[in-house]
């Protein structure tokens, strides 16, 4: 059984609550895919200076945040780890020449949670995760997901869990999902486009090259996931497309 990976804009953490047009998405997603043995993510929310593999047996629902309303900090979501999973990870990333070490304590952030919780509510798969050494950049990130690729043939998931736009500053929390504001749909397109085109040298450059660039993600931790997702993949398409709050992108890719 082989698995596409995925990209997955997350969002708020009240996407948990209130889904709209991406909890549908996520749904139908998930029930096109064969079931996974197990997921792997790569989420935004846990960023360190070294690889580190989540390998917790039964890591705890984070809620990694604050100011939202009291039902939200009462979701949880007990799926079990992978540390099997995990060691197999370590491994691969080891032979990759990617130096990286176990986490036995890491808990789920909402970057695992939020999302995973549309896609497989009975909270019944295993799950691993793996960090973002954010300052080492996208080229890093796409070695990552190059060599965790094998993992897809052995029934994981892989999922990059961030956003395709990330600029908390500029939001309009009151805009519907009619509201796109201009920059940040100019980034969004060429990010797609340049997906579609494969143009790797141009996407690994692209707070250089993108339009709206460093407006579109003052850091870049929530777009890294997408160059791992993109390494572990293959042949790019677009499963949902859509925005929130005016410049909160919720794309979400497949690759293979």
């Amino acid at each position: 059984m082989s698995l596409p990976s995925l990209f997955i804009s997350h969002g708020s953490p009240m996407l948990a609550l209130e889904p709209g047009a991406s909890g549908p998405a996520l749904a139908r997603l998930a029930a096109e895919l064969p079931r996974p043995k197990a997921i792997l993510v790569v989420s935004a929310h846990w960023e360190s200076n070294q690889l580190l593999v989540n390998s917790n047996p039964q890591p705890d629902t984070w809620h990694d945040f604050g100011g939202f309303p009291p039902e939200l900090y009462a979701v949880q979501y007990p799926a079990p780890g992978a540390p099997d999973v995990a060691i197999a990870a370590r491994d691969l990333l080891l032979a990759a020449d990617l130096p990286a070490e176990l986490d036995a304590n890491r808990v789920f952030d909402h970057g695992v949670w939020v999302p995973l919780s549309l896609m497989y509510p009975a909270a019944d798969i295993p799950i691993a995760q793996v960090s973002i050494p954010t300052r080492l950049g996208p080229t890093f990130q796409t070695r990552v997901g190059r060599a965790l690729a094998s993992l897809r043939e052995q029934g994981v998931l892989l999922i990059g869990s961030g956003s395709i736009t990330h600029n908390l500053g500029e939001l309009n929390w009151r805009a519907g999902p009619e509201v796109i504001e201009p920059w940040a749909k100019a980034f969004r397109d060429w990010m797609v486009d340049h997906l579609a085109a494969d143009d790797e040298q141009a996407l690994h450059d692209y707070r250089s090259q993108a339009p709206f660039a460093v407006r579109s993600h003052p850091r870049d931790e929530h777009l890294l996931p997408l160059y791992f997702a993109r390494g572990a993949g293959g042949t790019f398409s677009v499963a949902h497309k859509g925005f929130t709050m005016g410049a909160l992108g919720m794309d979400i890719y497949r690759f293979g």
